[in-house]
């Protein structure tokens, strides 16, 4: 093990507390996507206090810390909004109480995804200390509206602002693992046009809800019949809601309305997965919709995209992933287990629309996103922080 190795570990080790009780602060702020302004503040001054060489704060509203002035950028991601709690009876504990014992930082966001950005902080703090001083740029990146839209904030970033890594880390929760990809997703809805007629006369309507429950079933069969990707797995798709509209509950249904969640695997795109559905509805008065997000950040800005989320990932022998893999084991002594997520992160635009490299390495365990009683262990915060450091000083763009 070198020197610079062996320092990178001592000083996570002894920071353990420090990065365990700047996650604590985190979680004490509650931050729902448009609304992290209280806790972009905090990310700003521990950034601050961490000697990071410049923080700013884009007209979205993620904060960015620099460290260096190298021409090729490194980036580390982690979004700092949260999903709400859900019902509070299922908690345990309160969950913005940030919580310490001697094993976790507790409360909504320790996992998704404060984690990473309490365990980036402290990267650059060692990384200060050991003068860091590498031809290469680091960018630290708290992104806001994660949870409400995917990718938007790198859209920013990258398409406003631009801003091009030729490496970006996501720090999205892996248990410790290292992830190289994961399904895409769009939002669609699919109307359906009837004619009202009175109840007592249905045979004069044409009834908008019998044609949509019609192809809800044709959904459910193609559900069990879509693309499987050895590593990603099978693409999905599902109703997750259905409205209906009619002159009056005495009358034949004039409008029918489904939502559907698509999980796209390898190999599909958004024209394949539209495609699927116009045949289902061919014949019909019925259309597709790919669906659109427009919000205000809490800056003022107004922004969106379309939601459709490209599927992406590196393969197994991807020069970034196997540098990762071996600088896993030089500060771990063992090999780490290379997977991909379940769900969905800001790699959908980062590679799936703009073809930026990302790797994925994060503290906590993506089965607690968005579950009650969420926790993080504080030893998983220390070994990403080195792990984050370690990268920084060695990996090869």
């Amino acid at each position: 093990m070198s020197n610079k190795t062996e320092k990178i570990k001592l000083l996570s080790k002894e920071y353990r507390n420090y990065t365990a009780e700047n996650l604590s602060k985190l979680v004490k702020i509650k931050s729902l996507s448009c609304h992290e302004e209280e806790v972009q503040k905090e990310v700003v001054r521990q950034m601050t206090e961490a000697g990071f060489d410049e923080v700013s704060i884009d007209g979205l509203g993620n904060v960015i810390g620099r460290i260096g002035t190298g021409n090729k950028i490194l980036a580390f991601d982690g979004h700092v909004d949260t999903v709400d709690t859900g019902n509070i009876a299922n908690w345990e504990i309160e969950p913005f109480s940030g919580k310490i014992d001697k094993d976790f930082v507790y409360g909504r966001g320790s996992v998704d995804q404060e984690g990473g950005i309490a365990a980036f902080i402290t990267a650059g703090r060692i990384l200060k200390e050991i003068n860091y001083d590498r031809d290469i740029s680091l960018l630290f990146v708290s992104s806001v509206m994660e949870e409400d839209c995917d990718g938007l904030c790198w859209k920013y970033i990258i398409e406003e602002e631009n801003i091009k890594p030729k490496l970006v880390i996501s720090t999205e929760p892996t248990n410790l693992n290292i992830y190289r990809g994961h399904r895409g997703r769009m939002e669609m809805h699919v109307h359906f046009n009837g004619v009202s007629s009175h109840g007592s006369a249905p045979e004069n309507g044409k009834n908008a809800i019998y044609m949509a429950s019609k192809v809800c079933l044709e959904i459910e069969k193609l559900n069990k019949n879509l693309a499987v990707d050895d590593f990603l797995g099978k693409g999905s798709i599902t109703i997750s809601e259905i409205v209906s509209g009619s002159p009056s509950l005495c009358a034949v249904s004039d409008y029918a309305r489904i939502h559907l969640d698509r999980r796209l695997t390898w190999g599909e795109t958004k024209e394949s997965a539209v495609n699927e559905i116009e045949k289902l509805i061919s014949g019909l008065d019925a259309s597709v919709e790919v669906l659109n997000y427009k919000e205000t950040a809490y800056t003022g800005l107004e922004y969106g995209m379309e939601k459709y989320y490209p599927t992406w990932k590196l393969e197994n022998n991807n020069k970034l992933v196997t540098q990762a893999v071996s600088i896993f084991k030089a500060l771990f002594n063992k090999e780490p287990k290379v997977d991909k997520w379940t769900f969905s992160t800001n790699g959908v635009t980062i590679n799936g629309i703009h073809k930026i490299p990302v790797i994925g390495f994060g503290p906590g365990n993506e089965v607690m996103a968005h579950s009650p009683n969420e926790k993080t262990p504080i030893e998983q915060l220390e070994k990403a922080s080195a792990f984050y450091a370690m990268l920084a000083e060695s990996v090869s763009l």
